[in-house]
């Protein structure tokens, strides 16, 4: 799909108070960020039962667009508390451990978050999830962090972690459960998927062996529909005649970069600012720093004999594959730059929640074939 279809995609019923027979399936959103997992479920009929996030701006983002605001610090919310449901996904923090080393890492409070979807997990056992995390967490200690995560979700690794380490209780005792998951996972590029910037983050899956048994996940990633040849940087911009000018850098934050850029380049490193066109086929990756100068995606004004300048919040919401419809009005531009530099890229989402779906909707046809057959 191209991104000016992926972006003209309507807004889909919230089902929030609806007939529980329109409800395909249930999820919830755990480190939802804004919500950009979410919209491809939404779309496909899902019904979200329970959301957090610890940011208050992005729970404003978040309430704006789905009518309901996020609980806060997951870590505080038991998971009797969470109603069941069918999937579970979230954009996790990175993790820094693996078993041959579980204490390096977790005394920084975002070692211990995976745990917390572990324990959710445990609790509640849903048919599938869905992860996102950073590209680097793929390689991250040789390999072995995921390794880690994986030996966990598939059952395969008991966990001790060391008592000094924090963790809420609940995630501590969850920790002699062990989880039964298919799981494969991948590093997707968000421009394979029509998406106009060179993200790259890594994604895993997993399906509930108790509920479909074993699965063969090996092409799971490879078969994934919604790819494209090509990419558009300018589908994703306003026209620069319609751009406000106070997008546009000032002489003296312009020089900084330039004379920066100079520092660098004499040092022999490539570290510095990045001037896209129009004409370029994607941008680099838009980060949570984007609205201190902007510097990793400025647009080039120099055929109007100006600075060049910064993205808008609305080219942001384009370029991670955001519709048109999505309602930026809860958060301030500061703010709205770190929220889409945090967050994910929709279309890329939208294939892996479509193949997901459709391993659900195939096996439930099966059950009800085989159920009519020995009926």
């Amino acid at each position: 799909m191209q991104l000016k279809d992926a972006l003209a995609i309507p807004k889909p019923n919230i089902l929030a108070d609806i007939d529980a027979r329109a409800v395909k399936f249930k999820f919830i959103d755990l480190f939802a960020g804004i919500g950009g997992i979410r919209i491809p479920f939404d779309e496909l009929g899902g019904q979200c039962v329970f959301s957090s996030e610890w940011d208050r701006f992005a729970q404003d983002t978040y309430e704006k667009n789905f009518g309901h605001r996020p609980a806060g610090d997951i870590m505080k919310v038991p998971a009797s508390r969470i109603e069941p449901h069918d999937l579970l996904f979230a954009g996790f923090p990175c993790q820094a451990f693996s078993l041959a080393g579980l204490r390096q890492g977790f005394y920084d409070t975002r070692g211990t978050m995976f745990f917390e979807i572990q324990r959710i997990l445990a609790h509640h056992k849903p048919k599938m999830f869905l992860l996102e995390n950073v590209k680097q967490l793929k390689s991250h200690d040789g390999g072995r962090t995921l390794k880690t995560i994986r030996s966990i979700l598939n059952g395969e690794a008991a966990v001790s972690v060391p008592d000094d380490v924090p963790m809420t209780p609940e995630a501590r005792k969850s920790l002699s459960v062990r989880l039964n998951y298919n799981v494969a996972f991948e590093v997707l590029r968000a421009p394979d998927f029509g998406v106009p910037q060179n993200r790259e983050r890594v994604y895993i899956v997993g399906f509930n062996k108790d509920y479909f048994g074993e699965l063969n996940l090996d092409e799971f990633f490879n078969d994934l529909k919604g790819r494209e040849d090509s990419t558009s940087f300018a589908d994703a911009l306003e026209p620069t005649i319609k751009v406000d000018p106070r997008y546009t850098l000032s002489d003296k934050l312009w020089q900084g970069l330039v004379n920066r850029m100079a520092r660098h380049v004499a040092n022999g490193n490539g570290f510095g600012h990045k001037v896209s066109k129009p004409a370029d086929a994607y941008c680099n990756t838009i980060t949570s720093r984007y609205y201190k100068d902007g510097r990793e995606i400025l647009i080039d004004q120099s055929s109007r004999g100006t600075n060049p300048r910064r993205l808008t919040p609305r080219e942001c919401a384009r370029i991670q594959g955001f519709p048109e419809w999505f309602d930026l009005t809860a958060a301030s531009d500061t703010q709205l730059y770190r929220q889409f530099g945090n967050s994910v890229s929709v279309p890329v989402i939208r294939s892996v929640a479509n193949a997901m779906i459709e391993v659900l909707t195939t096996h439930q046809a099966n059950q009800e074939t085989e159920a009519r057959a020995f009926g």
